[in-house]
């Protein structure tokens, strides 16, 4: 006997609703007409589904996300690192109480060990009255950052070729839900047997036709809701025959207009949520300017130093999309001009090494540097701020800005003394300034936010 199943799968969408109202015509509309012709249809998302970087997200801590995959009928669901990582504690506890669909994640635990209640080593669906399908899922092993937030994680591959043997026992195909990268897929595909299919995430790659590496279907659907992946399972006999890959661009297709009703429904609702919640009243403007030193980024750079008992303070002003004006300020406001999911990080860093670092930043290439990633959400890296650095510039002889003196609270700068910086995440995971990326002593603090530590500094 003959049958045919097909496989939707979505990652990496971060809260990118834009193209939410296509994704979800599309997929019911194809619901309806495999239900038609008799063919099973199954959805999953590989994680990043939420990010903080939304106000529908922010005001509802994601469980407004988990209502949108409810809506259209997923089958399972793998965790991001921006489920994982961006939520408090409690908050993940709770994120999928509502849920209607498992979620598969072979490697986080409690920090006692054992597996949370809502998540799942694996899971096997009947696809059909006679075939079944395995599902296991694990996500990126940010250890340090989940052992901050009371979690434990640990490395796939153990977990992964333990839940795979398991369920290979149970299910008739196995697909593994990966928001692990590419490199790491092909890892899998290289090395666990039993892998049949492989849905991946967290590189944002997409592959438009699948690839396959050791009998292993490796498939990918980008970033930011742009494509849907499908996956066409031919089977023979009760077994797997043929596997192949396709992705849909998503954005010349029709939307539908209840779902983009209820999207904007939900951001009102959101805005005005973050609206009721003040944090201060200001009795002054406070300004921002991307390419010099200006009251709000100066505040941001105090507080960092503050909150992290260092010796100095040091934010991209680009960190910052707007000003604030005098009057009442809410959750709202400091959402909109500090949308990111960064947090506070202290490094320790020698003199010479911080030197070398406030040369670089006030390099005209790193002010206007225009990037996505590592948590940073907004448009170019911007002046770099500092508070506890007093720095002296002239023109040269060749006509632009260079850095004469560095003093640090009121000392010239000791190219072999240590010193305590506090900044942002991304400098500490990003590859932007190589003496903080590598250095020794990182202090993370979790589950704060830029935009929280600027709320408590405001209301000081």
């Amino acid at each position: 006997m003959k049958q045919t199943i097909y496989i939707y799968h979505t990652n990496d969408v971060h809260s990118h609703f834009e193209h939410w109202p296509q994704i979800a015509r599309f997929l019911s509309e194809r619901r309806r007409e495999h239900r038609v012709r008799n063919e099973a249809m199954l959805l999953f998302d590989v994680g990043d589904f939420l990010d903080r970087v939304h106000p529908i997200t922010e005001a509802t801590r994601g469980k407004a996300n988990v209502d949108l995959l409810n809506d259209l009928g997923y089958d399972a669901v793998t965790i991001g690192n921006n489920e994982g990582i961006t939520l408090d504690h409690d908050e993940l506890d709770t994120l999928y109480e509502q849920a209607r669909f498992p979620v598969v994640v072979a490697n986080l635990f409690h920090r006692d060990g054992a597996r949370p209640h809502w998540a799942l080593p694996y899971v096997v669906i009947p696809a059909t009255e006679t075939f079944r399908i395995g599902v296991v899922g694990a996500t990126a092993p940010f250890s340090h950052f989940y052992e901050l937030l009371g979690w434990k994680i640990v490395p796939p591959f153990d977990m992964l070729t333990a839940a795979v043997k398991e369920v290979k026992q149970k299910a008739d195909c196995v697909v593994v839900l990966s928001h692990l990268g590419v490199n790491e897929d092909e890892k899998i595909a290289a090395t666990i047997p039993g892998v049949d299919i492989i849905l991946g995430a967290h590189t944002h790659h997409v592959f438009p036709e699948g690839k396959t590496l050791n009998q292993t279907l490796l498939c990918a659907a980008g970033k930011y809701g742009k494509y849907v992946g499908v996956v066409k399972l031919e089977i023979d006999q009760n077994r797997l025959s043929k596997a192949s890959a396709t992705v849909v661009d998503v954005e010349p297709l029709p939307r539908s207009e209840a779902v983009e009703h209820h999207l904007v429904c939900l951001e009102q609702e959101s805005l005005a949520r973050l609206e009721a919640e003040q944090v201060a009243v200001l009795h002054d403007d406070l300004p921002l300017d991307w390419f010099a030193p200006s009251p709000l980024a100066n505040l941001l750079a105090s507080a960092l130093r503050e909150w992290c008992q260092a010796d100095i303070g040091m934010v991209n002003a680009g960190v910052l999309l707007a000003p604030l004006a005098k009057g009442p300020v809410t959750k709202k406001d400091l959402h909109r001009i500090c949308p990111h999911p960064l947090n506070p990080c202290k490094v320790k860093l020698r003199g010479a090494e911080l030197k070398e670092i406030i040369l670089e930043a006030n390099t005209e290439r790193m002010k206007h540097w225009q990037f996505k990633g590592f948590g940073f959400r907004g448009e170019v890296m911007g002046e770099m701020v500092y508070d506890g650095v007093d720095i002296e510039a002239g023109l040269e002889e060749d006509g632009q800005c260079h850095i004469r003196r560095i003093m640090i609270n009121g000392e010239p700068l000791d190219p072999e003394r240590t010193y305590e910086v506090a900044t942002t995440d991304m400098f500490a995971i990003g590859h932007f300034y190589p003496q903080i990326q590598r250095a020794a002593e990182k202090t993370y603090y979790m589950p704060e936010f830029l935009r929280d530590l600027l709320a408590w500094k405001l209301a000081q």
